[in-house]
């Protein structure tokens, strides 16, 4: 782990999500902002093994991912990704639902279809601090210095 995350040294230094929105929002999770390394593998609906690379995650949730790659994936194609999450690596199958190329990057959103039971739980929990999280970040009340006169 400690290779890759020297490979991505340079990237993750800007790693604010920048992407375009999508028309019509159909997620079933909210995707709190994440930013983790992972690999990935394409493969073809016979099964046969494609582009193998690294990435990252823009955001993260239980049902899917949105990842940034420097090469273009094909919307409909499977993905076998190894995600770092936490302390360990979480492995899922998944398919490109979404593809769209922003500031010399490609994002693809894939939608998991297959993740192990003790890699869900592991998933879970890291999307679960996420939320919270999130929710603390979205409803922390602001005071203005007017408020406070």
């Amino acid at each position: 782990m400690q290779v890759v995350q020297e490979h991505f040294k340079g990237i993750i230094k800007d790693a604010v999500s920048n992407g375009e929105a999508m028309t019509t929002e159909r997620r079933r999770f909210i995707r709190p902002e994440a930013l983790n390394l992972l690999d990935y593998l394409v493969v073809d609906e016979q099964g046969r093994q494609g582009e193998y690379s690294m990435g990252r995650t823009l955001n993260v949730s239980e049902g899917g991912i949105l990842m940034e790659t420097h090469i273009p994936l094909p919307i409909g194609q499977q993905v076998m990704i190894t995600l770092g999450l936490e302390d360990g690596l979480v492995d899922v199958m998944g398919r490109i639902v979404y593809a769209t190329y922003n500031a010399g990057r490609h994002q693809n959103g894939i939608e998991f279809f297959h993740v192990a039971d003790n890699d869900k739980k592991t998933l879970d929990r890291y999307v679960e601090e996420f939320h919270k999280q999130y929710k603390e970040n979205t409803s922390s009340p602001t005071t203005t210095s007017a408020e406070r006169t």
